[in-house]
């Protein structure tokens, strides 16, 4: 691969990027640990009078993308001998009530442990805010049952990392942020990375810091999600650690993948761990390790990787070990996800070679006003079916003159009019559809997301 070819290859990408001017963000491609694009568009800050520009150097909150850093700091307590792999969680943690569970279930998403995220949404005060600790005693006090028992299964767990946060403390006897700093950033001289909770810390924000926005049409574009209300859990979930906040740079993340190659920072046994599939009880596999999607591309090879999303934020981190490539995205103000896989794939399109497809812009949704006579006969309890993943029950409903969607984890969809029976929901940018049922006796939900179309009926008023 020719460097100075595919530097004009992304150079002439991302012209054509910022001409649809449907990305926010930075964004950071190295072969070798050499950057071959590095390149910010948008908006950091939005100010009264004006607005401060992203820079390459601008700090992000990675959401998800927190969780390999999680396992990279319990990687390090299992070189200094302080915890093995199989080692009880229940040595430390013993007031958890779900007994078997081991360190490596828990950095490997088989611990079966339920949804903090839908037990918060359905009992917590959202005028306070949850610090880890309060997960662990709403565990003890509600009891949730278990998704299933150790190792039967794979699934992924937010819950599970706020677990392992809770574990470094104990073990560490420091804080969480702090033992990352010492064990991590410092040593690796990410010093534009840290644990921050912008909400909670009542310090100064960092310098070049990138607000995270989310894009309203009835707000007429970009705010900030407190602004929102069916967003309100950024508030009351701000002060969690360990499955999200950690806040770094694309220059300070490809600081880490180059000593993720470091037999000195991680023995070499270790790192075929990181990056081997999980196998369940059965004997089934799954293409997860400590912290990481494990993936193969047919021109690219072999690839880890973890993505992020938080409202305000989106973010993509991508090794591709067998060619020591990386893909670094971090985005502060992401409209359509499905934008995003295009433009990772047309980078990735020029990183291995082949003619790049532009990404298509982002088409500008129409809306209607809202019609409370055609919503009446839509509102009730829906539906949706899988053979693989069970049912997922929503309740369509009106509040304030709004049309809401709300999920059995909690979480509480907008929806808007695109026409009588067709409407916008901007936090998934999907759409969906309300039809009569092909027996004419009742209503259908579909659900128009990135794969096949979901179909919900109708269950209850």
């Amino acid at each position: 691969m020719k460097k100075e070819k595919v530097e004009q290859q992304f150079k002439a990408l991302f012209e054509d990027v910022k001409q649809q001017g449907s990305f926010n963000g930075v964004v950071l491609v190295a072969v070798g640990g050499e950057a071959v694009l590095c390149e910010a568009m948008g908006i950091a800050e939005y100010k009264s009078g004006g607005a401060r520009d992203l820079t390459t150097d601008s700090m992000f909150e990675l959401a998800s993308v927190s969780k390999p850093i999680t396992a990279v700091g319990i990687i390090r307590l299992q070189q200094l001998g302080q915890l093995h792999w199989d080692d009880l969680i229940a040595n430390w943690i013993p007031e958890l009530p779900y007994p078997g569970i081991t360190i490596r279930h828990l950095l490997n998403h088989t611990s079966g442990l339920p949804d903090y995220m839908e037990l918060f949404a359905n009992v917590w005060d959202p005028t306070r805010y949850a610090r880890n600790e309060d997960v662990l005693q709403m565990l003890i006090e509600h009891r949730p049952d278990p998704l299933f028992a150790p190792n039967d299964s794979w699934m992924y767990s937010n819950t599970g990392y706020i677990v392992l946060a809770i574990l470094i403390e104990r073990i560490s006897g420091k804080r969480y942020g702090d033992f990352l700093d010492e064990q991590i950033f410092q040593p690796l001289g990410m010093t534009r990375t840290k644990v921050y909770n912008r909400r909670v810390d009542p310090g100064p924000v960092p310098d070049d810091y990138a607000w995270g926005y989310v894009y309203r049409i009835g707000h007429g574009g970009y705010v900030l999600p407190d602004e929102v209300p069916e967003l309100n859990y950024v508030y009351y979930l701000d002060g969690l650690q360990g499955d999200g906040m950690v806040n770094s740079t694309v220059g300070d993340l490809l600081r880490l993948d180059r000593a993720l190659y470091d037999d000195e920072f991680v023995r070499p046994m270790l790192r075929q761990l990181m990056f081997s599939p999980v196998t369940m009880n059965n004997g089934e596999t799954f293409n997860y390790g400590m912290g990481w999607l494990i993936e193969r591309d047919e021109q690219l090879g072999r690839f880890v990787h973890h993505t992020g999303g938080w409202p305000g934020y989106s973010t993509w981190f991508k090794r591709y070990i067998d060619r020591d490539m990386t893909l670094i995205m971090l985005q502060n103000g992401e409209r359509d996800h499905a934008y995003t896989q295009q433009l990772v794939k047309s980078i990735e399109q020029i990183m291995a070679g082949e003619e790049y497809d532009v990404p298509r812009p982002l088409e500008t949704k129409k809306v209607i006003p809202l019609d409370p006579k055609n919503v009446e006969t839509l509102l009730g309890k829906y539906r949706f079916a899988s053979e693989t993943e069970g049912s997922l029950d929503v309740d369509v409903y009106m509040e304030q003159d709004k049309l809401y969607m709300k999920l059995d984890n909690g979480m509480r969809l907008s929806l808007l009019p695109l026409t009588s029976t067709r409407y916008y929901e901007e936090q998934t940018a999907t759409e969906l559809e309300f039809l009569d049922s092909e027996d004419g006796k009742g209503m259908r939900l579909i659900w128009y997301t990135e794969d096949e179309p979901e179909v919900a009926e109708r269950v209850g008023c």
